[in-house]
């Protein structure tokens, strides 16, 4: 049984979801799970959590990520991308300078309001909004915050013209942004109707397209007996926060999951992450209810010698 974080490319055609069947069909092993789904159409950087690790799944979504998005500005989709069907077509032709793009992209960095897209998997009323445009309907959403840090033109034309303007952008942001969203808005600050095109997640928190294999890389690892080499410990996904070696003192009270008095580093973190020759043993917040405690938010247990 594998333990780590794998760094795993996903490519154009396949779902989250068929990334982890498969997997566990190449590893023999079905303790397994991805950091957030990615449309068949987009490929990217998707680290897999296997054994332990898929305790800290939620904590590596809950990271920044890096796309490198093809806005389209002429055409607008039912899905907001390529996938859908065209709801509206200027065909007249267009020209923007590079700073008028430039001007619209500072625009929408910072906090951003977004409506999800219909064709998505955010819940109105228990159900998936997807489901709803499957069946026709068009359901009112609730609008989101979302955060963009850093939107960078990658494109250096002066001037973008043409029936159909493409540019590409590399866009950082925080979790739930939709850049098929971020693509429409885009497209309506410039005055006409838009989708993204293509999409590409280049990084995931601190995991990066250099250090990804493919489904057939992890097959040829296998074979090789190689994977163990690529596996990141799960403490990759938990550097965030501060880190403490367990003391003989608390390391009775750390190791059963019990609610101690709270750390100092706790006053100024919303987690701490306790160790125990070097392999994470606990993740601890803040007790909701009881003043000057803390509690175990995670539990591990240690691997060393399995």
């Amino acid at each position: 049984m594998y333990e780590g974080i794998l760094p795993f490319w996903k490519e154009k055609g396949m779902t989250s979801h068929d990334c982890v069947f498969k997997l566990r069909k190449i590893l023999k092993m079905k303790r397994i799970g991805h950091t957030g789904t990615l449309d068949p159409s987009v490929e990217g950087v998707l680290p897999i959590c296997l054994g332990q690790a898929t305790k800290v799944s939620e904590y590596i979504m809950d990271q920044g990520k890096t796309y490198v998005a093809t806005i389209s500005i002429g055409t607008s989709t039912t899905t907001e991308d390529a996938d859908g069907d065209i709801v509206e077509n200027d065909s007249t032709s267009k020209s923007f300078s590079r700073e008028q793009i430039l001007e619209v992209l500072a625009e929408l960095t910072g906090e951003v309001t977004q409506i999800p897209p219909m064709y998505s998997a955010v819940k109105v009323n228990g159900k998936k909004l997807y489901e709803y445009a499957r069946e026709g309907k068009e359901v009112e959403r609730p609008s989101r915050k979302v955060m963009i840090h850093n939107i960078n033109l990658l494109d250096e034309a002066a001037t973008f013209s043409g029936q159909e303007v493409t540019f590409n952008i590399e866009i950082e942001c925080g979790k739930g942004t939709y850049i098929r969203t971020l693509a429409v808005q885009i497209g309506e600050l410039l005055g006409y109707p838009a989708h993204m095109s293509s999409l590409v997640r280049t990084a995931s928190g601190s995991f990066t397209r250099a250090q990804c294999l493919t489904l057939a890389d992890v097959q040829s690892a296998i074979e090789e007996q190689t994977l163990i080499d690529t596996l990141l410990p799960l403490k990759n996904a938990l550097s965030a926060w501060p880190t403490l070696e367990v003391n003989e003192e608390i390391e009775k009270s750390i190791t059963n999951g019990q609610v101690v008095e709270i750390h100092p580093l706790l006053m100024e973190n919303d987690k701490i992450v306790y160790e125990m020759l070097g392999d994470p043993i606990a993740v601890y917040i803040k007790h909701p209810t009881k003043s000057g405690m803390m509690k175990p938010e995670k539990m591990f247990s240690s691997i060393k010698g399995d």
